[in-house]
């Protein structure tokens, strides 16, 4: 896994040497090549609500341990919080914020002796009037204190040039510790590259984990704190050997992918490609974010698949993928899933998944829009923000390994739908989707035995359904659909009454329920006896599947079976031939 992440900031070409990072600025302190300020500009997308940023890829950066080696107030040099660099914020008055101040501007100072371009934005700082202008003007704009702030000279940004480099090599070895770690003294492996080095002491954080429990300054990937985790006399990360280049590459690659990825319920999901892809071959892109122009995703996955299977795409057919699931705990990233394979493997996958998601449009006209991953994940509970971050994490896994749907998904989606259904709102079609699903990934499973469901159930309505459950749902939906035919306007219908009984315990409901209907069909035989007559040949279909013995309790996956019935029941066009009847009076 690590090896993955040093590999991808090799071919992104991301910036590994130590003392280096790429950092996101909000603000630029403009002002002159006299060091005259000129005003402070919000940086990124102008049109957005907040500011975005701008990204810088080689700014000056110290580690931890280096700026506990520089002791108090030490700091970055060029980019740093508005806090830092212009005294800006809540606690600008405490000792601590003027001795970070004072630090940032005397190696700029010192910088600028040396690097005659950093001369303006040396001078602007050194003036305590500007720097209170300068306040003054972040606190018009709202910015906040923890916003990165960097300099921009007439039109260029320090951070762009190259001149600086140098002296900032130097400058860092100052809080430089010897980087030899082993026990004897001598070099060791390292971990990633196999050659002879001296370790380095501590490995850089990992950023971008804040918002699913990690914490702001970074959390730790490998660390040996604690006594038990190390081994044969060896001190801290020498228990897994890497050169300062090397951990700060996997470091610079794994912060580039946390950057890239997206947040589900709690843990940060985030994936790439051996070799680049374009958006619109993502098969993440077309379970996460499909746009509403573009072909299905579930076409789009099935063309793209056969066309690696004709040779057309060579490119995609010997590409590979990785996926990690990551959240921060307690000053720690916590890996919650490692996946890799090849990309015709994964795209196969998300085929699956999307055929198994199938399902018929609630109005009858051909199969319902491929839903989005949170779309189906949302099905199993009121609220996006109800949804357990393990869960998320499973369901994730099922989607790109083409795994079964785990029982805990299965039953919570059955109990909104029923929940639903009840209260007369529209069930959610992604959550119907998940329940055929279920069912079609447990017969994969369990296809060595007799109880099948891959040939029967499908995407839309099957008469022939084995599953008496099945059928109880179907004859549910007609006689919800003769009563309201009926009845029109009725307040409290036999849904609302009977849905909950009827798909746990059909044998207690269904006699209760023919004998309602018989006065639904008089009272409709008197003004449409064509149509009375047709309710009353699907109705006898549907009891001829049921027999003389529905069953009298339900399983859970047996009621997911009535739901599906009675969904594909209502959704379910059909022509009627019968005098009387005409092809759009009525839907079932």
């Amino acid at each position: 896994m690590i090896q993955a992440f040093k590999d991808y900031a090799f071919r992104e070409a991301l910036d590994s040497e130590p003392g280096f990072s790429p950092k996101i600025a909000k603000w630029a302190i403009h002002c002159n090549l006299e060091g005259r300020y000129l005003g402070v500009l919000p940086l990124g997308d102008v049109e957005a609500k907040k500011v975005t940023g701008k990204p810088f890829l080689k700014c000056p950066d110290l580690s931890l341990p280096e700026m506990k080696t520089g002791g108090s107030g030490t700091r970055h040099f060029l980019i740093d919080a508005a806090s830092v660099v212009a005294l800006f914020g809540k606690e600008a008055g405490s000792e601590k914020a003027r001795v970070k101040h004072a630090f940032f501007v005397r190696i700029l100072t010192e910088a600028a002796v040396e690097v005659s371009s950093l001369g303006p934005a040396a001078a602007c700082l050194g003036d305590p009037l500007q720097v209170e202008t300068l306040r003054r003007d972040l606190e018009h704009q709202k910015a906040a204190e923890t916003d990165n702030v960097t300099f921009l000279i007439e039109d260029e940004y320090p951070l762009e040039g190259d001149d600086w480099h140098d002296w900032w090599r130097t400058f860092r070895l100052r809080f430089s510790k010897p980087a030899d770690m082993s026990s004897d003294g001598k070099s060791m492996r390292c971990f990633l590259t196999g050659d002879l080095v001296k370790p380095v002491a501590t490995h850089e954080k990992i950023r971008g984990l804040s918002s699913t429990g990690g914490l702001p300054m970074g959390d730790v990937l490998v660390g040996f704190k604690q006594e038990s985790f190390c081994s044969f006399g060896l001190e801290q990360s020498a228990n897994a050997a890497m050169s300062a280049s090397a951990a700060k590459a996997y470091q610079a690659g794994l912060n580039d992918v946390i950057a890239k990825g997206q947040n589900l319920a709690g843990t940060r999901v985030a994936h790439w490609f051996r070799n680049r892809i374009a958006v619109e071959d993502d098969p993440y892109y077309l379970m996460l974010d499909p746009k509403e122009a573009d072909l299905d995703a579930r076409d789009r996955a099935k063309g793209l698949l056969e066309s690696i299977r004709l040779g057309v795409r060579k490119d995609l057919a010997e590409n590979s993928w990785y996926a990690v699931t990551l959240s921060g705990a307690a000053g720690r990233v916590m890996v919650r899933d490692w996946m890799e394979g090849s990309f015709e493997q994964l795209l196969a996958n998300v085929a699956a998944w999307f055929n198994d998601l199938s399902i018929v449009h609630p109005e009858g006209h051909g199969l319902a829009r491929s839903p989005k991953f949170m779309a189906v994940l949302g099905s199993t509970v009121r609220d996006l923000d109800d949804l357990a971050s393990p869960l998320v994490s499973q369901m994730w896994r099922v989607a790109l390994r083409n795994e079964a749907i785990p029982s805990a998904a299965h039953a919570q989606a059955l109990g909104r739908f029923r929940i639903s259904v009840i209260t007369g709102d529209t069930p959610r079609v992604a959550g119907v989707a998940l329940l055929k699903a279920f069912h079609i990934r447990t017969a994969r499973k369990r296809q060595d035995q007799e109880n099948n469901m891959l040939d029967v159930v499908r995407p839309a309505l099957n008469p022939d359904h084995p599953s008496t459950a099945y059928q109880c749902g179907r004859l549910m939906a007609v006689l919800a659909r003769l009563q309201e035919t009926a009845l029109p306007g009725v307040k409290s219908g036999i849904v609302q009454r009977s849905y909950a009984a009827m798909s746990t315990t059909p044998a207690l409901m269904i006699g209760r329920l023919i004998r309602t209907a018989q006065f639904h069909k008089d009272k409709l035989a008197s003004d449409r006896p064509g149509l009375a007559a047709w309710y009353d040949r699907q109705l006898s279909e549907i009891t001829t599947h049921i027999r003389d013995q529905p069953p009298s309790a339900l399983t859970l996956e047996e009621q997911s079976l009535f739901a599906i019935g009675y969904y594909q029941q209502l959704a379910h066009r059909t022509e009627k031939k019968d005098e009387g009847v005409t092809n759009d009076q009525e839907s079932l």
